[in-house]
């Protein structure tokens, strides 16, 4: 059941953001990244068994994230793109104070929520900072690699259109790579046993080059999306 829920997990969030973008744009692509980075820092608190690893949950969100900077960046700028991490960073700092906010409340002697609330929260701020210190470097890395490789390749070649696959994957293999060290080391040094994270290490980044290839025919799509509505806009 782990790798069925796994594959349907990357097949709804990727859809979800492709899906977002046809509807309501760029702006439908930040609305994305907050529920990502959300979701993402919730999720990883979770060790989950599939493909013969162990993993943490929160992997696919987290390329989603990163899908998105990449579909900004191509279709619209690398404003837009920075904007959206920085929306994230953000995001993180807030909901990282409002959840150990909630854990400072003295609960009704009827309540039966404070304990799970305490339970899932209490351990957060080790994780939630190192994922937002490791969020914001690699997703600045990622996007500043992008350009880099966008810059290179239209030198090259003449063509901007040209190698997209190349500059997603390119930026992503080494963004992700960076990734996955630091958050695992800096929220999981010292909870597993050095067997069980290496692991993580191992899982987390063979995902995240899986999804990395998985997500460039969304990219493809996206700029596809985005020239056929230019067009429609010039018959007008």
């Amino acid at each position: 059941m782990n790798e069925l829920l796994l594959i349907g997990s990357l097949l709804f969030c990727f859809g979800t953001v492709l899906l977002s973008y046809r509807l309501f744009g760029k702006s439908g692509l930040f609305a994305m990244t907050a529920f990502c980075t959300i979701a993402a820092n919730i999720e990883v608190l979770i060790l989950v068994h599939a493909f013969g690893m162990d993993q943490t949950l929160g992997n696919v969100l987290f390329a989603a994230s990163f899908l998105i900077t990449d579909i900004l960046s191509e279709n619209e700028s690398k404003e837009d793109a920075n904007r959206a991490a920085n929306l994230g960073i953000l995001i993180t700092v807030l909901f990282l104070l409002l959840s150990q906010g909630w854990l400072l409340f003295t609960p009704a002697p009827d309540d039966t929520v404070m304990p799970h609330i305490q339970a899932l929260f209490s351990g957060i701020p080790r994780l939630m900072i190192s994922s937002l210190l490791v969020y914001a470097i690699t997703q600045k890395l990622d996007v500043w690699l992008y350009h880099k490789w966008w810059s290179f390749t239209e030198r090259k070649f003449g063509d901007s259109r040209r190698f997209l696959w190349l500059r997603n994957n390119g930026s992503r293999m080494i963004s992700q790579l960076l990734n996955t060290v630091l958050f695992s080391l800096g929220a999981f040094l010292g909870t597993y046993g050095p067997s069980t994270l290496f692991s993580i290490i191992g899982s987390s980044y063979l995902i995240f080059f899986i999804t990395a290839l998985l997500d460039t025919p969304i990219v493809y799509l996206a700029r596809r999306m985005k020239e056929t509505q230019l067009a429609k806009q010039k018959e007008v």
